[in-house]
């Protein structure tokens, strides 16, 4: 029976545990030994993180196989229409491949929500909103590129869940174990 290791990784923060000497790591956070991240959360995303002590599980949790839904919390710059969204629902083509449909829906600010150091851009005359988004892929910078795409340029995101883990009740440089069959 593995372990399952759930991080909130902080914006900034590599998906690594070796140090670049720039970067904070998973080596400043995490002093377990023998828990390897699951998939990976680009530098400047934040969210939920998770990794096993479990080499079959780590391999079950990243195949594409699987498909493990993805959830994540975008904050976008602009305000979506029903034409956008509906682009974000059927699949949006990118220049490398078109992705496969997700399930998009507009959203209040979460609750609770820290604040972002260093805080995103802001725009006066440009109002921005939230969406939550889920997609069945991982690809690099999916979730940027398919907002991009759509005329809603993402400002900040948050991995909220993977298949059944959520980020409830984790502020950001905080995890908890929990055992996995």
């Amino acid at each position: 029976m593995g372990k399952i290791l759930l991080f909130n990784k902080p914006f900034g923060v590599i998906c690594q545990f070796s140090r670049d000497g720039i970067h904070p790591t998973l080596a400043d956070y995490i002093a377990l030994p023998d828990f390897y991240a699951a998939g990976r959360l680009d530098t400047d995303s934040e969210g939920l993180l998770v990794l096993t002590d479990d080499g079959q599980l780590q391999h079950r949790i990243t195949d594409p196989q699987h498909k493990l839904p993805k959830t994540y919390w975008v904050q976008v710059e602009g305000m979506p229409d029903d034409a956008a969204l509906e682009k974000l629902r059927q699949g949006v083509t990118l220049s490398d491949f078109t992705t496969q449909p997700g399930e998009v829906c507009v959203m209040n600010e979460p609750a609770d929500l820290w604040p972002r150091h260093p805080p995103i851009r802001m725009r006066k005359n440009i109002p921005t909103s939230w969406l939550e988004l889920t997609i069945h892929e991982g690809k690099n910078r999916q979730v940027r590129r398919m907002t991009a795409a759509v005329g809603l340029p993402t400002l900040r995101l948050i991995r909220y869940r993977i298949g059944e883990w959520a980020l409830d009740r984790l502020n950001p440089g905080e995890w908890r174990v929990e055992k996995f069959s």
